[in-house]
């Protein structure tokens, strides 16, 4: 077994069962380049690659709003904005959900705020709310 330092300590469940390890500044630097080389996760996929872009297709298709389509996005919290968000390369915003309620989210790259267009019959409703690194505690799930 190895003996913790304060470079190095190994975590256990209640159990005795290994979870992991806290590395300190010093071995981090000794084996970052092993452990990234062998576990950190393949190239990022694009944006595209997971967006609902099914769901969006669905609601263009059915659309029955009095007025257009719109493809504009603007972040009230960085000030990002396009004309048409499926266009930009390199893309601003990437879409995180789409319904045919006509709720439709959007990530911003620039701040990763979160914009939601809420599509009603004559009008457009646009919210922007500013990243939250974690949830409240009012969303997380209440296990026992």
């Amino acid at each position: 077994m190895i003996q913790n330092t304060p470079e190095f300590q190994e975590l256990f469940d209640a159990k005795g069962q290994a979870l992991g390890a806290l590395l300190g500044p010093e071995a981090w630097a000794h084996v970052r380049e092993a452990v990234l080389s062998r576990f950190a996760p393949a190239e990022a996929a694009a944006p595209e690659a997971c967006e609902p872009m099914q769901d969006w297709r669905d609601l263009v298709q059915n659309w029955d709003f009095k007025y257009p389509v719109d493809h504009d996005v603007a972040c009230g919290e960085c000030g990002n904005i396009t004309g048409a968000w499926e266009l930009d390369e390199p893309r601003k915003f990437v879409l995180t959900a789409a319904n045919l309620g006509g709720l439709v989210a959007f990530r911003c790259l620039g701040c990763q705020a979160k914009i939601m267009k809420r599509h009603f019959k004559d009008s457009i409703k646009v919210e922007t709310r500013p990243f939250q690194p974690e949830k409240s505690v009012r969303n997380l799930g209440r296990g026992e």
